[in-house]
């Protein structure tokens, strides 16, 4: 699953990135729905894919909107928050679509990192459920943050990005008073997704190739957790789809990639251990040894 970066947003829609890509000041703008669509020539609808960057949408029109296992069936109105750690998709469901959105990096919203990093925001916490159906009154409300974002981006104020962090912040706890909408579950589709999902998210850590390189996800919980689903729901799916649980496939792929470590290079056990992200090399020996039947040296010899 390839990940789409800003830059690659800018191409998909043929407009050209404002300058605001700096470490000082993070990535920030803001779209007319309508007036995008008519520019990509009617072709508003976005691949299945994990986005390098924030995103919040008002979205008017007969939609559906899939995130994680979630298959959200929308009638009229609704706020949408994406993140980068979840894949999602928005499918036009009819021909009159309008709206706005806005999309942000965390360097822009936190600039220095100083403050509580997005993540930890409850609407973007892994597990969340960030679609959120609204009444015409309040899309009304929503769309008016947007327009002010819209004018203030455009405006030579000085501290605007302060002002537009603000109306990010504003759509934020905007969605958090919210409750989240209904979601449909087509056991396949959602089943066959999450399966997939996972074996993505498992694959990218790997091949290691540099003794810096270090697992990031390595416990059932983990993937559950960045795949916004139950870890009873993870296991579940996995059973069904593999025959293994979630613990034996991470395991099965991480003594595949120790055995080619052990062969292919001359790294010292200690490495490869840390590496694969144990702790302890006892902890890697014991977890080696489980799984072969011999000790990481003996393998090695």
């Amino acid at each position: 699953m390839k990940i789409i970066s800003v830059n690659d947003f800018y191409k998909d829609v043929s407009a050209g990135a404002p300058d605001l890509n700096s470490k000082e000041i993070g990535h920030f703008d803001v779209f007319d729905l309508k007036a995008l669509i008519a520019q990509m020539k009617g072709k508003p609808e976005m691949p299945y894919n994990r986005r390098a960057y924030y995103k919040i949408s008002l979205i008017c029109g007969k939609d559906t909107a899939e995130y994680a296992d979630k298959i959200i069936e929308i009638d009229q109105y609704a706020l949408l928050f994406a993140t980068p750690k979840i894949p999602y998709n928005w499918i036009p469901m009819g021909p009159d679509q309008s709206g706005y959105f806005c999309i942000f990096t965390e360097d822009f919203l936190n600039p220095g990192r100083n403050g509580v990093s997005i993540d930890e925001l409850p609407i973007f916490k892994a597990g969340g459920y960030p679609v959120f159906e609204v009444s015409s009154e309040r899309s009304v409300e929503i769309a008016l943050i947007f327009k002010k974002m819209i004018s203030e981006l455009s405006s030579a104020y000085t501290f605007k990005f302060d002002l537009l962090r603000n109306y990010i912040l504003e759509l934020i706890h905007y969605g958090q008073k919210l409750q989240p909408a209904s979601a449909s579950y087509p056991m396949h589709t959602a089943s066959a997704r999450v399966s997939s999902l996972f074996e993505e998210l498992l694959e990218r850590q790997f091949p290691i190739e540099s003794v810096g390189q270090k697992l990031q996800l390595r416990t059932a919980k983990a993937y559950a957790d960045r795949l916004s689903v139950h870890v009873n729901h993870l296991n579940k799916v996995l059973k069904e789809q593999t025959g293994k649980t979630t613990t034996e496939i991470i395991s099965d792929r991480i003594i595949r990639e120790a055995k080619l470590l052990l062969r292919q290079t001359d790294w010292n056990i200690s490495e490869i251990s840390y590496c694969l992200g144990f702790e302890e090399i006892a902890h890697f020996s014991n977890f080696f040894r489980k799984q072969t039947k011999l000790s990481p040296v003996e393998f090695r010899s």
